[in-house]
């Protein structure tokens, strides 16, 4: 239609949102213009420091920091990415490291310290094994998105050139996170290191699956990743944008579902999801404040614990409710 309003939106390539993107599945008085970066991870930055887009997917911790900061956006509870963090913790078998508590004292590689991934993980190491995180040198080879986040003192950068694999195989590093694979500053040598270091050092948690099975129906977190921020303006000026976006992705969300359970979705993520969805219910992907309420506010805490966040922003100023 003629009158409808137009809008310029990045957002990465997953099952889920195909037929947003294909133009099949459209948001009732929308025309989107989907801009694509790839990765994903350049349009966060473009997003947080430029404003660049109307729409735009981000890392959550990336948008918490931003927001509080005051960034003329706000999340949608749309989460397009989501998995569990027992797993990924690599360490190398001759540091010493029998349990999480082993970590103090150790240093550990992350892609940056303000990475979603690292600060699951941190809270998780906290919370559940007593590992005080401030006692871990942290080695980032990557600038952080939001650009004024002050970094504590226990944050180190690698030496330029040096990846964070190198790192961890001349042993300067004794543990590190795969979930940062194929990532790094713009000219490191880092992109795609890590899919190679995770066959060769053991995980943490070798019974990761059971790990994740009884913590999630313990305390009903299911990690939150990727999110959806519209612009301030746009909301101000037509708040009927929230919906409509909404039901665009829920609807996206159960033909791709649909797929997912009848086999007909068997990309890797699909099947990673396909595996969660034993531990969480049929919905690997559950959209909306209610089913996500323990999650988002674990993250906040989270993040604002690990003096990420100056302040824990209320609920409302983070996210707008479609469905309210």
């Amino acid at each position: 239609m003629a009158n409808n309003l137009k809008l310029t939106i990045a957002i990465g390539d997953n099952s889920h949102v195909a037929d947003i993107k294909s133009g099949r599945i459209k948001p009732e008085g929308i025309d989107l213009e989907f801009i694509n970066v790839v990765p994903q991870i350049g349009a966060f930055r473009r997003m947080v420091r430029r404003h660049e887009f109307d729409i735009c997917e981000l890392a959550p911790t990336t948008y918490l920091i931003a927001r509080a900061l005051g960034a003329p956006f706000v999340a949608l509870p749309i989460f397009l990415m989501r998995h569990f963090h027992h797993n990924g913790i690599l360490i190398r078998p001759d540091a010493g490291i029998e349990s999480p508590k082993d970590l103090e004292g150790k240093r550990m590689g992350v892609r940056a310290y303000s990475v979603t991934t690292g600060v699951w993980v941190r809270g998780l190491l906290q919370d559940e094994y007593d590992v005080d995180h401030s006692k871990i040198t942290w080695v980032v080879d990557d600038e952080e998105h939001v650009k004024e986040l002050v970094l504590p003192k226990n944050v180190e950068h690698a030496p330029v050139g040096q990846s964070l694999s190198k790192l961890i195989a001349s042993g300067d590093l004794q543990a590190g996170l795969a979930g940062n694979a194929g990532v790094g500053r713009a000219g490191s040598p880092s992109a795609g290191t890590w899919k190679q270091v995770s066959a060769d050092y053991p995980e943490l948690f070798p019974n990761t699956h059971e790990l994740e099975i009884e913590w999630y129906n313990r305390t009903g977190i299911y990690p939150i990743h990727g999110t959806v921020v519209v612009k301030d303006k746009v909301l101000e000026e037509h708040p009927w944008v929230a919906r409509s976006l909404f039901d665009a992705f829920m609807e996206a969300k159960r033909e791709w579902l649909q797929k997912l359970h009848a086999g007909e979705a068997e990309s890797a993520k699909d099947k990673k999801y396909r595996e969660q969805s034993l531990i969480v219910g049929e919905d690997p992907l559950p959209y909306g404040m209610a089913l996500n309420m323990p999650s988002i506010k674990a993250l906040q805490q989270t993040a604002h614990r690990q003096g990420l966040t100056p302040e824990l922003l209320p609920i409302e100023r983070a996210f707008v409710d479609p469905q309210g």
